[in-house]
């Protein structure tokens, strides 16, 4: 795995049952890579080596003798460090976790695990998903593979970096406010946040309970459709988990594009003094190419994104405060500023308030999904950020969403599918993503537009030079 190669999981996994690679040599190769970058890119927190590298034997002898768990099978991926691993430090990048080894994994590594993945490293987090990027914490922020100097985004920051720059070929991360699809799109990769309840969240740290979504980071849609397939599924034992049939993610790629409809969110980002240039024609030249592939586009009006991003940030601030408020008061200085001052907001938020905004979230949800019809619309274009990544110096105030509202968040309280994938570059040479949501449960459709636009866009042509 060179950096001028960066393999898909699904031409490796071709590879592996060809012969013409082992699980062993593409183990070895993300361990030396991780390491090897460690101290440039700081994406890792634990480099699982042991476990990875007997994981990873056994798997080429499975292939050999004709037990084939599907193409994850002697796959190297990258958890971020929320998700618990038994046996494996697991520290969501605070103090209050720094020794924290579980008895037992989270349902989605389970699976993982199940389908044949292996696990090469435990992968960089802003504290307990909320407080960063940070230089106060037990590990260094994860950096920017295409210019370290900028921030990868939070706070799935490591996943994002790690799938960027060839470290590990796809990453789980979690999903809030935006934080799989704000790294996927600094990073230029893919990031899906899945319909709410898709895949199960036990054994991830929460941050927001009815906000908390987890999703694969992978280099294409196809890669991150055979992740889906693998994670996917009711689990009994979590409370948001629904119970609801399973598609086939790959088949749906191939199904028929011709006649979708799109609808193009442009108020969200389009105020003067919004998104910069670059990043609105990415969004334009997005929909010109969905047009070209026969889709229709047609514009569409939601509810105010400032009302999303309010209402979200109400019910993350009191659920975060309460899921820490032991912690806070009785050991605050094991927190890193950042996340302590952040969710001490929590406290100052009423019943009322909070409840209000529960409220208010169910009319913006029928709101959007009645717009949705009212435009007879199949998934929804829109930008995923307003620029490319920051200077860490320009990054990290301590109240960041009381700036711009997040061209994310709206998915997150409307609980809709919402996919990642990389427009292209600025000049400055740092990716540009566009995002795309569907229907509830309609994830399969929504990786259907994606890869359609992915096949449409063509290749990248470059990868980070680390």
């Amino acid at each position: 795995m060179t950096a001028s190669e960066y393999p898909t999981i699904a031409a490796t996994a071709r590879a592996l049952r060809a012969g013409t690679t082992t699980a062993r040599e593409l183990v070895t190769a993300s361990l030396e890579r991780l390491q090897a970058t460690q101290d440039t890119l700081h994406s890792a927190i634990t480099i699982m080596t042991d476990e990875a590298l007997v994981a990873a034997d056994k798997a080429d002898v499975d292939l050999k003798t004709g037990k084939d768990l599907g193409p994850l099978h002697g796959i190297p991926i990258g958890l971020k460090d929320i998700y618990d691993t038994a046996g494996t430090l697991t520290t969501c990048n605070s103090r209050m976790l720094e020794d924290n080894v579980p008895d037992a994994d989270a349902d989605s590594v389970a699976r993982l695990r199940a389908a044949g993945a292996i696990f090469t490293a435990k992968l960089a987090t802003h504290e307990f998903a909320n407080g960063g990027p940070s230089f106060d914490l037990p590990w260094p922020p994860a950096r920017n593979p295409w210019n370290p100097d900028h921030v990868p985004g939070g706070s799935s920051s490591g996943s994002g970096a790690a799938v960027a720059a060839g470290l590990v070929m796809g990453a789980m991360g979690s999903d809030t406010g935006g934080s799989i699809r704000g790294p996927a799109g600094l990073n230029g990769i893919v990031g899906l946040k899945p319909s709410y309840g898709r895949i199960s969240r036990r054994g991830i740290f929460p941050l927001s309970w009815t906000q908390d979504h987890a999703g694969p980071m992978t280099r294409t849609v196809e890669d991150c459709a055979i992740m889906m397939q693998a994670l996917s599924g009711y689990d009994p034992h979590d409370p948001a988990s629904v119970d609801t049939p399973v598609p086939d993610y790959l088949a749906a790629l191939e199904g028929q594009v011709e006649g979708l409809k799109v609808g193009i969110v442009r108020d969200w980002y389009r105020p003067e003094g919004l998104a910069d240039p670059e990043s609105t024609a990415q969004v334009e030249g997005a929909a010109a190419l969905l047009q070209e592939a026969g889709m229709t586009v047609r514009d569409i009006t939601l509810p105010d994104n400032a009302d999303f991003h309010a209402c979200g940030r109400i019910i993350i601030l009191s659920e975060a405060f309460a899921i820490h408020r032991k912690g806070l008061l009785a050991t605050p200085e094991r927190y890193g500023e950042f996340l302590r001052d952040r969710i001490r907001l929590g406290a100052f938020i009423s019943a009322h308030e909070y409840i209000s905004a529960l409220r208010f979230r169910r009319h913006l949800t029928q709101a959007t999904l009645d717009a949705m019809a009212a435009a007879d619309v199949d998934v929804l274009l829109t930008a995923n950020q307003y620029g490319t990544a920051e200077k860490f110096g320009n990054s990290s105030p301590t109240f960041p969403f009381f700036g711009k509202p997040y061209l994310t968040m709206a998915f997150n309280l409307t609980g809709q599918p919402a996919l990642t994938v990389c427009g292209g570059f600025a000049a400055n040479g740092l990716p540009i993503g566009v995002q795309l949501a569907g229907k509830p449960y309609e994830d399969d459709l929504l990786l259907r537009v994606g890869h359609a636009f992915e096949t449409a866009r063509g290749a990248l042509g470059r990868t980070p030079k680390i």
